[in-house]
């Protein structure tokens, strides 16, 4: 109808059949985004999680304890979603350092996994969220320069012959209703979303120790419900997809300078 906001298109799942998740922490991937995963992968489309540390500054308890409790949990809520390719790595929890050792790590998970769709946190400082935590940032910005590092061989170029260049197609952000650019919506209704809140609830030790933490089956639903009006269904998780191989599009001659 006139004067209606245009719905958020669904994201076609015949243009990817691999997606590799990259992320900073356990449990990261299971507010909201891990429905979509349920989704994806009860359709045969494979997906990896690649965590940059194991969340050991997470909890209270000793790091080594932590850091082994935190991964069990995730374990767990990979199985739930059905995420059988779970890497994690062990750069520090809480300090993330952007540079050529996380670039190295990231993009040699790209060359052997060999995503479609890579999906990783937004770059922004400040979201609708509030400000956005130190090592997602990190992640973020490395993250976007190892998709360009895992297509050419002469960048990290020991990992060649092991490994081939990948050049990924499409990279994903999660997104929210009224979220700056968000293009496309998953519909995580039924199943999916139930899923998904199981596999927070899979961090269950981790949520314990989070004092006035809301329950899984409150909040997320919420969220889904209102990401869903923008796309017109019950549940939905949105995101801002972007085709990395598509032509540039320029103003043209009578551009401004």
């Amino acid at each position: 109808m006139p004067g209606m906001p245009a719905k958020v298109p669904a994201l076609p799942e015949d243009s990817f059949r691999r997606v590799l998740c990259v992320v900073a922490h356990p449990d990261d991937m299971e507010y909201g985004l891990s429905a979509a995963v349920a989704r994806w992968t009860a359709r045969g489309i494979a997906v990896g999680y690649l965590l940059l540390t194991r969340g050991e500054a997470g909890m209270p308890d000793p790091p080594e304890e932590t850091a082994r409790l935190r991964l069990a949990e995730q374990q767990a809520a990979c199985e739930i979603v059905g995420v059988e390719d779970l890497t994690v790595l062990e750069h520090p929890d809480g300090v993330l350092v952007y540079g050529l050792d996380l670039r190295r790590d990231i993009c040699r998970e790209i060359r052997r996994f060999k995503p479609d769709l890579v999906l990783s946190y937004g770059p922004e400082v400040e979201t609708p969220m509030g400000f956005n935590h130190a090592d997602h940032r990190v992640v973020a910005l490395a993250t976007l320069d190892a998709l360009r590092d895992a297509a050419n061989r002469w960048v990290f170029p020991e990992q060649i012959g092991e490994l081939e260049p990948h050049d990924v197609r499409l990279l994903a952000f999660p997104g929210l209703p009224g979220y700056p650019n968000v293009t496309h919506g998953v519909d995580v209704t039924g199943e999916p979303l139930r899923r998904g809140v199981a596999s927070l609830e899979a961090h269950a030790a981790y949520l314990a120790a989070l004092p006035g933490h809301p329950a899984p089956a409150e909040f997320i639903p919420e969220f889904t419900a209102l990401s869903g009006k923008a796309m017109g269904v019950d549940h939905a998780v949105l995101f801002r997809v972007v085709d990395l191989q598509a032509a540039p599009e320029f103003a043209g001659p009578d551009m401004d300078y």
